[in-house]
């Protein structure tokens, strides 16, 4: 279990930062995932850790029951007699040369190769063969999924008139991974999550589809494909021209969409793969031509010179998401691609303008100097008396032939720098508004390499960074050079190349934003779409209150051209970046009917745009295009629209807003009727993870394990920069010093769904991964332990129905009670997407309750009770355990297959899978809290039994008291003593249970159950009571130290107003368990101070 609620970490490791509070656990769960994980990996039902009490009294024993025993003893005696001469044969043998003792090695297995053919159902081994005597994640996980992709489990099933089954449909479109290689932890959390929701409804007989498919990722594939073709063969893409490019990009697609596929069938990921998409198959290609020809049709798009993010490296624009911004606090010197020498950034230069006709200057101040060759403007604050008199004059750029108007606007801040402000409209988005609204002149300065071009004088074809110096050497030369200082910036780069991005005016494609932006925030004001949790619908309505238009173009040529054509009139000249001097078509023949109808009677020759669509275009129409969209096939028709996305909440603008805005326009519907966002993943120390810190997980190494020396190698086959290497190095010898163990699909779902608490970010810790792997063994061998007891019964056949008999025992009605309520609440917490809670209910009632308890509990029934209690005890075994294993499944699949087809089935129940078995629901009959109350208090007092007897080291004759304070408490432990036993541990052989009217026992350790018992444990001669007394002073402080601080937190105003139920309620708990200690602490400290006396 996650036990640490900062990072995540299990117990005893260092702490991170927080990240967004999960819930806590009880500190028996703790104790037992610690336990689990310290233990051996056969885990609790291993021969010789089955608990029990071997010194407790035995019921009297029948005559059959005793003749079994004398032939037993016989058979033994006979076996010891014949050991004895064996051994007095050794001793009378030679002695062996003495070996130095050698550290036993662990068994290595050979390497497990399964049995069963591709697709067919597989083929289960004996539980006692080498690879099942334990939890091996890859022997559980194989051939399952091959199974049920060919019995075609995860396709929608349907009534049979052909419409969505009565309880109605649930569709999630797989947000789509870029088809650029390896998928990294976010796509984990992502599948794990979807899966999960998409199996349980599946199993609450919901119409079902979960579709897969891949982004084709223009920029991104286009720059690794880039990279590739240079390291490989020192050509660019021009080399080999578009087509020829076009189609290695497109081999290169299919090698790596395969791998992709191949992790997210490893993760169990319900996928119905004959409904896979593409973002650039013909149908969804079609749906892109169709939006774009459509909204251009009716003036959504159009062509306009605007200012773009251009990277110089990749030369192409960016959309915002592209770009990442660095934050300095001052001067500081970068490394900028294609520069020998790192380049200053951070800086404030204050330099001087003539002013026209006039002695006078004006200064004023830039972080980017070279773009002050592009100035066509200077303004101030309309009331600012320094420079009212220079409103409407003119200043003289000192390197071209260009006047520069002095303007007046409210825009300026009078305060900053030095209250003017050059303006550069055609290179910066501020002062390109300020540009049209005061009509200034829009000058470009750099090419699209990033070189000055014929604008800038005797500086052309300089670098623009290099310019960056020169510039200011000619101002110190003119004497216009004022001053430098430091100055706190953002630095803009590109996330591909690591490039200076640099705002240019480019003629592009444009969607305006403002209606459509209106009409994706109406559906989510008016609860069509829920948006979770609320701070991420927050974030999304701030962003879409913007009507800034979406630049579409991107200069690639991997993505889907622009279906535009530039119409060229013989004789006259074409400005392409005119709206009016293009067409747009879904075919070229449509293209030219509507040039002809725009411009009738002329000669013309069409030219495609070169340029491709930005992929968030694409991708905006991933929910209905992957349904069929633009035509109305059966499943747009019927499961459109999808039921929810989840996703992650930094693309919620870019993509998930979009979605909306595409879908309300074009289907008249929304895309989908929820919106879960996913917290991000960090690693254990709360940094994000990156290539170059090496601290970027593959989930597929932590499903199969992987050994230090292959993540190093993995290091070096990526595209890491050698002074990024000693780093990432670092990390992993750090972090992984033993490599990553195999932790299995499983664990690693069950893990990351648990750390979905709907808070801060995750970080992710492969300890805690690997604690449930440990957690995984747990459920194995508790089933291996029922199947035994099943086994043992002739011919055992479940009852046709669970439910109650009327002869269940106390420990059988306590666990279908406690059943039926995880049911209920695990049903509830899916429902209102808690997905941390959801694992948080299913590992207490399988550890807590029938690993730990129940499990343990049965043991004395079925070696000692009669046969109906023997029959009664196993048939509950089955339905405890076949609940748990359905209510787990759509969290750990493999496991669950696994081991539900090795139970018997029911009379009539001839389900061939758990993927389509029935989710374990609430059941009033089952309901049972007398019986519950009643069992707790009896787990409480064993519970207290173990905890002193662990306390004061009591290894054997222990003895112990438990004194009931109500009579309603004595009559039930007075009934269960051998319960109490039975859960107790062995080094307990005394238990007297004492009635309310009973004397207090004397010379005991106390451990406060509840208002309603206390357990006394014998300590009289056992231990030193001076040492003990000051022991338990300390501690006491402690406690007393705890929970005045934890008051504090709980009846702060702040906490009250700003916590959620869930919270103030585990927060209060920890005060009531600290009471609870104290109240312990000071009894015993009592008893000993008599034991003081008495001596």
């Amino acid at each position: 279990m996650a036990l640490n609620a900062a990072s995540h970490n299990i117990t005893g490791e260092k702490t991170g930062p927080v990240s967004g509070q999960p819930p806590s656990i009880s500190s028996e769960a703790k104790s037992a995932l610690i336990d689990s994980s310290n233990k051996d990996a056969m885990g609790q039902s291993a021969p010789g850790q089955d608990g029990g009490d071997k010194e407790a009294p035995k019921k009297e024993k029948t005559a059959k029951e005793l003749e079994r025993e004398r032939a037993k003893a016989e058979k033994a005696k006979k076996f010891a007699e014949k050991k004895a001469k064996q051994e007095a044969a050794a001793k009378a043998a030679p002695a062996p040369k003495k070996e130095k003792k050698k550290e036993e090695a662990k068994e290595e297995l050979p390497e497990y190769v399964e049995k069963t053919k591709a697709g067919e159902k597989k083929i289960l081994d004996s539980l006692d063969d080498v690879f099942h005597k334990a939890y091996i994640p890859r022997v559980v996980e194989s051939a399952w999924g091959e199974w049920w992709e060919k019995e075609g489990f995860f396709q929608p099933e349907f009534d049979e008139n052909g419409n969505v089954k009565e309880p109605g449909k649930f569709v999630i479109v797989v947000p789509p991974p870029n088809v650029t290689g390896a998928l990294h932890c976010g796509h984990a959390i992502a599948t794990s999550l979807q899966d999960a929701l998409i199996r349980w409804h599946r199993m609450r007989g919901f119409t079902t589809l979960y579709v897969p498919g891949c982004d084709h990722a223009g920029i991104a594939t286009q720059t690794v494909v880039e990279n590739m073709l240079w390291r490989r063969e020192q050509k660019t893409r021009h080399d080999l021209g578009r087509p020829a490019f076009t189609e290695r990009v497109w081999q290169w697609k299919g090698e790596y969409h395969e791998k992709i596929n191949k992790v997210l069938r490893r993760m169990g990921g319900s996928y119905d793969w004959t409904r896979e998409a593409f973002t650039m198959d013909d149908n969804l290609s079609a749906a892109v031509t169709e939006t774009f020809v459509q909204l251009h049709e009716e003036g959504y798009i159009y062509r306009e010179n605007r200012l773009v993010n251009w990277c110089t490296k990749l030369n192409t624009a960016l959309s915002n998401l592209e770009v990442d911004n660095k934050e300095i606090e001052g001067r500081t010197l970068l490394d900028v691609p294609n520069y020998d020498r790192k380049v200053e950034f951070g800086v404030l230069t204050h330099f001087k303008y003539p002013i026209e006709g006039s002695d006078e200057s004006i200064v004023v101040a830039t972080t980017r100097p070279e773009t002050m060759l592009g100035d066509t403007g200077i303004a101030v604050h309309p009331k600012d008396d320094r420079y009212k008199h220079l409103v409407g004059r003119n200043a003289k750029h000192p390197f071209v032939d260009r006047l520069l108007p002095i303007i007046a606007d409210e825009y300026v801040e009078m305060d900053f720098g030095t209250g003017a402000v050059k303006l550069t409209p055609a290179h910066d988005p501020n002062d390109f508004t300020l540009g049209k609204k005061h009509n200034l002149a829009f000058i470009n300065i750099l090419n699209d390499d990033g070189t000055m071009n014929g604008n800038t004088g005797k500086f052309e074809g300089s670098k623009r960074f290099d310019a960056r110096y020169t510039v200011v050497a000619a101002l110190t030369e003119l004497g216009l050079f004022v001053k430098k200082e430091d100055n706190p910036m953002k630095i803009p780069l590109c996330s591909r190349s690591k490039d200076v991005i640099e705002p240019i005016m480019k003629p592009q494609w444009w969607m305006k934003m403002g209606e459509l932006n209106e009409e994706a925030m109406r559906v989510v004001k008016e609860g069509q779409i829920k948006i979770r949790p609320e701070s991420a619908e927050k974030n999304y309505f701030r962003w879409l209150e913007s009507d800034v238009p979406w630049c579409l173009s991107r200069q690639l040529w991997w993505g889907h051209q622009c279906p535009a054509y530039l119409v060229q009139i013989g004789g006259e000249k074409t400005n392409p970046d005119l709206n009016e001097s293009w067409v747009t078509g879904r075919t070229e023949e449509e293209a030219q009917q509507k040039a002809e109808k725009k411009f009738p009677g002329k000669k013309f020759t069409l030219k495609r745009d070169p340029d491709v669509l930005d992929t968030w275009f694409s991708s905006g129409l991933w929910p209905f295009s992957t349904l069929g969209w633009p035509k109305q096939t059966p499943d747009f028709e019927k499961l459109f629209p999808t039921s929810v996305l989840e996703t992650g909440w930094d693309i919620l603008f870019f993509w998930v807003a979009r979605m909306i805005l595409l879908s309300v326009k074009l289907t008249g519907k929304v895309p989908f009727t929820e919106v879960f966002c996913h917290s991000l993943i960090r690693d254990s120390e709360g940094r994000k993870m990156s290539k170059s810190l090496g601290n970027v997980i593959d989930p597929v190494d932590v499903m199969d394990g992987i050994t230090l020396q292959a993540l190093h190698d993995k290091l070096l086959s990526g595209n890491l920069d050698p002074k990024e290497l000693g780093t990432a190095t670092k990390y992993q010898k750090t972090n992984f010093p033993q490599g990553i163990p195999e932790c299995g699909a499983d664990a690693l779902r069950f893990s990351l769904i648990q750390y979905t608490t709907g808070g801060g970010d995750i970080n992710f810790d492969v300890k805690v991964m690997h604690g449930y792997r440990r957690f995984c063994n747990k459920i194995y061998q508790a089933t291996k332990y029922v199947l035994g007891k099943l086994g043992e019964l002739k011919d055992f056949t479940p009852r046709p129905k669970a439910g109650k008999t009327g002869k269940e025992s106390l420990a059988e009605r306590w666990i279908l009670h406690k059943l039926t309520i995880a049911s209920r609440d695990v049903n509830k917490a899916l429902t209102e997407r808690e997905f941390s809670r959801s694992t948080q209910i299913i590992y207490d009632y399988w550890y807590k309750n029938l690993c730990d308890v129940y499990i343990e509990n049965s043991k004395a029934i079925i070696q000692e009770g009669s046969e109906e209690e023997r029959r009664s005890a196993v048939d509950t075994l089955y339905t405890a355990l076949e609940g748990g294993l359905t209510m787990m499944h759509p969290f750990m699949p493999f496991l669950t297959e696994e081991m539900w087809q090795r139970l018997p089935r029911r009379p009539g129940d001839s389900t061939p899978s758990i993927v389509l078995a029935s989710y374990p629901q609430y059941d009033k009959e089952l309901e049972d809290p007398a019986s519950d109350e009643a069992y707790e208090l009896l787990l409480g007092c064993s519970r207290g039994i173990r905890s002193l007897i662990s306390e004061y080291r009591i290894m054997d004759e222990g003895k112990a008291f438990v004194h009931c304070l109500t009579p309603t408490a004595y009559d039930t432990a007075k009934t269960q003593p051998q319960s109490i036993r039975s859960l107790s541990g062995k080094g307990l052989s005394n238990l007297s249970i004492l009635s309310p009217s009973d004397p207090t026992p004397t010379g005991c350790a106390v451990f406060v159950v509840s208002a309603d018992a206390a357990i006394f444990l014998d300590v009289k001669g056992r231990v030193d009571v001076n040492t003990e007394i000051s022991k338990l002073q300390g501690k006491l402080k402690k406690a007393n130290d705890a929970v005045t601080k934890q008051k504090k937190i709980t009846d702060s105003e702040d906490f009250k107003a700003n916590a959620s139920e869930a919270v103030m309620e585990e927060e209060r708990r920890k005060v009531a368990d600290l009471e609870t200690e104290i109240r312990n602490f000071e009894s015993t400290i009592g008893q000993f101070e008599r034991l003081k006396l008495e001596a």
